[in-house]
This record gives structure tokens, sequence and C-alpha cells, in this order.
């Protein structure tokens, strides 16, 4: 079978086409900076080098049609017709509580996406015309859809309620929602197959650390607790992302400093984080060489912060779970960054997560274990493929 992966966000569109006999990528790229002056399409199959153009691409409904045109191109194409797609799986954000997996795209799940826009307003609209714009495309193939809250509305009520008046929760949906799900649902999944155990009797803490982060406690192979929330803001510092701060911060820029709702927001979302920490950037490669490089006081200070807050979860989640059997890296930080994993499991001997310095410091891709030989629990960098596990579910839902 093979699945197109189309992942549509404000100003991109992703894209991955897969044979899943092999679990083969047999072309990826990226259209950046929809509706801008000028448009970067990238294009690569496993025969043909990346390449790069520059382009005038002025709606996502463009961009998706050039990717089929790439895909279908007689000299340098992937496919010979457009036909030769049998599915299509969505990245898709937010569906409030009412899906709890993967969904066969349909009327009504365009409605509930339209409904919960509001709650992902960056994210569903971009999700809606990736949806439009293929269904046009491609009417008679089936598209799935995989949403990144979907694998957290395992959460309990304990979890997932802020101590808000009751109605806000009720008439309003506010709660903890939770994001990254695809890839915390497919890294827990790899290791149990990695391990040879089976999934629901594993404690997992789930470690998703990128420009955006977010951290979850799997127990049994569910989701049980996450650390974003009612937004991705919630929970890790990230890139340019605050994460938990007091509330009260807020109304104080507003009341005391004369901030604007939208000023704050853009403070909150977009120079806050390790950019705002360090003055430097929110790129986590720049603030490692300035560590290693230069010692540069700034950077140091902005990695222990956010090295702090990943390690208060990981103690609150094994609270959560009575115990912890795997701890997982991924994500383009979690697998690419050992001084910031070495930091994190630094002094964490009593919960039996001793980290070997040697197998840390390794760059092999694939998976790597990284405990001492004497540690109780096991430490593995699992570099993530959320685009493999949208086809996967894809595959699952159109053969049951």
């Amino acid at each position: 079978m093979k699945v197109l992966i189309i992942n549509c966000e404000s100003s991109s569109v992703k894209y991955k086409l897969i044979d899943l006999a092999g679990e083969k990528v047999l072309a990826e790229g990226i259209v950046e900076k929809i509706g801008e002056d000028i448009s970067l399409f990238s294009f690569e199959t496993k025969d043909f080098e990346k390449n790069k153009h520059r382009l005038l691409i002025p709606n996502h409904e463009k961009a998706i049609q050039l990717i089929i045109e790439h895909l279908t191109d007689s000299h340098h194409g992937i496919i010979k017709k457009i036909q030769e797609i049998d599915a299509v799986g969505h990245r898709l954000v937010h569906a409030g509580e009412c899906y709890s997996g993967s969904v066969i795209i349909s009327d009504d799940v365009i409605d509930v996406m339209e409904r919960c826009s509001s709650l992902a307003p960056l994210h569903n609209p971009a999700n809606l015309k990736g949806i439009y714009a293929m269904k046009h495309l491609l009417p008679d193939t089936p598209h799935c859809g995989v949403f990144d809250t979907a694998f957290h509305q395992t959460m309990p009520s304990r979890a997932f309620l802020y101590a808000l008046p009751l109605k806000y929760y009720t008439k309003h949906k506010i709660r903890r929602y939770g994001f990254h799900g695809t890839s915390h649902k497919y890294v827990c999944e790899i290791a149990a197959e990695y391990l040879k155990r089976n999934l629901k009797d594993l404690k997992i803490i789930s470690c998703h650390i990128g420009n955006g982060a977010s951290i979850t406690a799997v127990d049994k192979g569910k989701s049980v607790d996450t650390s974003m929330g009612f937004t991705p803001l919630e929970g890790l510092v990230m890139g340019a992302r605050c994460g938990n701060i007091d509330p009260a911060i807020i109304i104080h820029m507003q009341k005391q400093m004369g901030l604007t709702v939208d000023e704050v927001e853009n403070i909150l979302n977009k120079k806050s984080g390790i950019l705002g920490l360090s003055s430097l950037s929110n790129d986590m490669r720049v603030i490692e060489e300035e560590i290693v490089e230069r010692k540069n006081p700034n950077a140091i200070q902005a990695h222990e912060v956010y090295a702090y807050r990943i390690k208060k979860y990981i103690g609150a989640y094994t609270a959560v779970m009575n115990g912890l059997d795997i701890l997982i890296f991924t994500g383009g930080v979690g697998e690419n960054m050992p001084i910031l994993r070495a930091e994190v499991c630094r002094n964490l001997d009593f919960f039996g997560i001793k980290l070997d310095k040697t197998g840390n410091d390794q760059l092999t891709d694939g998976i790597l274990e990284l405990q001492k030989p004497e540690a109780k629990v096991i430490i593995l960098k699992i570099p993530t493929d959320e685009e493999l596990m949208i086809a996967k579910e894809t595959q699952r839902l159109l053969e049951n």
C-alpha cells in the first residue's frame, strides 16, 4: 500500500510518500513560506537528490497541486499516475474530546475540526485546507486522519481538569488536551518491540524534545498525563515558548506594564523559552555550541533551566505511575543533544536512572540504549517517525 502523508501548517506543507511494503520512503519534501513573496519547495526521492526551488506559491491548494505534479513528473517523479496513491494520511491537530483514535475523514470529522478551530487557530484551519485540496485531487481515494490530541484522550479527569469553576470545562471545554500524541505513541510501541516486551506491562516516560517539547506518562500503553495542556504553550521550556509560568504574570504584564493581549501572546509564544533566557537563539544547536565552545553564561543558564524542567516532570510522572521501566528521549533535541540527556539524568539515581556516559556520547543513528548495566530503568534514544505512524494507522483503519 502506498500512502501519501500530508502535514499542512499555517505557511507550509510537508509530505512523504511511503510504501508500507517494507516501510520504504519513496519521496518526501516540504513547501515553505506559502503566500509570501518567494516560497521554497524541496523535493527528494530515493533515486533523486534533494532539490530546492524558489517559486511563487500563493496558497495551500497550489502547494499540494505542485507536490502531486512532482510525484508524477515523467523525469524525476516516483509514480506514473496519481491513482497509484492508495490512501492519504493527514496529520491533524485538534478534535477536542470527540476522537480517541485515528479516523476515516468524513463530513462529520470535518465538522468537528471546524468547531475545534478556536482551540487550535493556527493548526486546524491549515489542516482543513489540506483535506479540501487533497479530496479535490483524489476524490475516490480514502482519506484518514491522525490527531495529535487523540492519544491523550485516555487521561483520567484528575489529570486533565484544571482547578477552575467546573462550568468552564462542561460548557467551554477548557481542559488539558496534550499534543505530540502520534510521536509519543510511536516511540512507546517501538520501545516495547525493541525490548521484546508487552507494552501493557510497561511504565514509560516519553520525552519528545524539539523546538516544541512535551513529556507523557504512558502506563500500560495508555497516556495517563502529559505536559502540554489546553494549548501547546503549557509545560516544558521550549525553543521560544515559556512553558509553565504563574498565570498572574500575564495579568501583571497587561495591567502594570500596559501590554496588549496580542503583545503578551507574542512574548509567551515567540520570544520566551530558550530564546528569551539566552538572548541568543531558539536553536539548541547554537546553545550547545555556545556552552561547549565559548562557556557562554547565558547559554549555560538557559540550558540548566531547560533541563531542570524536564527533570521535574520525570520525577512527577514516576510518582504518578508508582514506578518507571523505560525513559525515552526523542525529537530533534532529545535525539541529538547528549549534554541535555546527561543534565536531565544527573542525580536521578534514586529512581534507578543511571546514564552511561560512553553510550550517551555516541552519535549513531537509530535506537540506542543509554543506561549503565546496573540501572533499574532502561534509557532509550529512539528517532521518532510520525509519518510512518500515520501511514500504519491509515492502513489499519482501511483493513478494518
